[in-house]
């Protein structure tokens, strides 16, 4: 019986060493990708130091691969300050299978047209008011002819609101392609410059699209504090230019864009390894977020923008399919 559990206890030693070895190969891994890749210069010296005292601590020990990983996102997030970071444990991927990129674009295509390319909803309210909720930018090769779809639907609306309040970012392609058809011209909207590069890009809107562009007339964009990164990116330069006004909380902060790695072919990393600077204000909203013009809570959004449009076209005169009896009795159904 003692042969037996001096067996167990060996074993259990020799994979508590193995573990702790696998686990200092992706914690240097990390720290090195955060090193050559992130925009701050010396922040991989504090992420060495979390890690260094962590595992001196004993945190990473005894833990799954899928909780390791969600321990090092809530780490980098919280230490570093930058949501943008995410580590993810791939229990299925194979270093030894190599990616078919066009397979692979192929396969996110599928997944994302089985979410219609994020417009979850697209809508005309009462007071022909166009209404599109977004919740995330895929390529702009897939959803580009959605979001014209989207675009003529509401294309003779007087007023448009914008969801944003679920939105998790994206593609900045898509970003740039949603954005042109505010813009009745070519428009610098910002640059982004990359670290391990030194490369810096210019962000131009298009001054064609294959829908209608959506120009000179009154659109409010809904926010949360879970709007993020290309979310974000749409209320901000809206804003920024005078297109929109932002309705809602006030958004995440996260501005920075990102690179991909494998680490120790068995996890996903995430690090910010560029900055963004807005053509005319020369700032970004990293870590700051995106302030709305009217701060209300998340679920009170668009109640407070379908408001502030039938209230506005009371005093503007401005022609819908409601009489001005209707619209008074609409707005005082809203505000009870």
């Amino acid at each position: 019986m003692k042969k037996i559990i001096a067996g167990v206890l060996l074993l259990h030693s020799l994979f508590s060493y193995a573990q702790r070895n696998e686990n200092t190969a992706v914690l240097t891994d990390i720290t090195e990708k955060v090193k050559q890749y992130y925009i701050d210069k010396d922040a991989y010296k504090k992420v060495d130091s979390i890690f260094q005292s962590e595992s001196e601590k004993g945190t990473f020990k005894d833990l799954g691969k899928k909780d390791f990983a969600a321990l090092l996102t809530q780490k980098l997030r919280t230490d570093i300050k930058d949501q943008h970071f995410f580590v993810k444990y791939l229990e299925n991927y194979s270093p030894e299978k190599p990616i078919d990129e066009k397979e692979r674009e192929k396969q996110d295509n599928f997944h994302n047209s089985l979410e219609n390319f994020g417009f979850e909803s697209v809508q005309r309210l009462q007071g022909n008011i166009g209404y599109i909720d977004f919740k995330g930018f895929a390529s702009p090769e897939s959803s580009a002819k959605t979001l014209a779809s989207a675009m003529d639907f509401v294309a003779n609306t007087h007023s448009l609101i914008i969801d944003l309040r679920e939105n998790g970012g994206g593609d900045n392609g898509m970003l740039m392609l949603f954005c042109s058809y505010f813009f009745d011209k070519k428009t610098n909207l910002y640059t982004t410059y990359l670290k391990h590069t030194s490369k810096t890009v210019q962000n131009i809107t298009q001054s064609k699209v294959s829908g209608q562009k959506y120009l000179h007339k009154n659109i409010y964009i809904l926010t949360s504090k879970r709007t993020f990164s290309a979310g974000e990116a749409v209320a901000y330069f809206l804003q920024e230019h005078q297109l929109a006004e932002v309705i809602g909380e006030k958004t995440e902060g996260a501005a920075n864009p990102v690179e991909h790695f494998i680490i120790q072919n068995q996890y996903l990393l995430l690090v910010p390894a560029g900055k963004i600077t807005s053509a005319r204000s020369h700032k970004n909203w990293e870590h700051i977020g995106v302030t709305p013009d009217q701060e209300v809570k998340a679920e009170d959004a668009l109640k407070a923008a379908h408001l502030k449009i039938l209230k506005n076209i009371l005093k503007t005169g401005t022609k819908t399919e409601l009489s001005i009896p209707q619209i008074k009795n609409l707005i005082n159904k809203l505000e009870q």
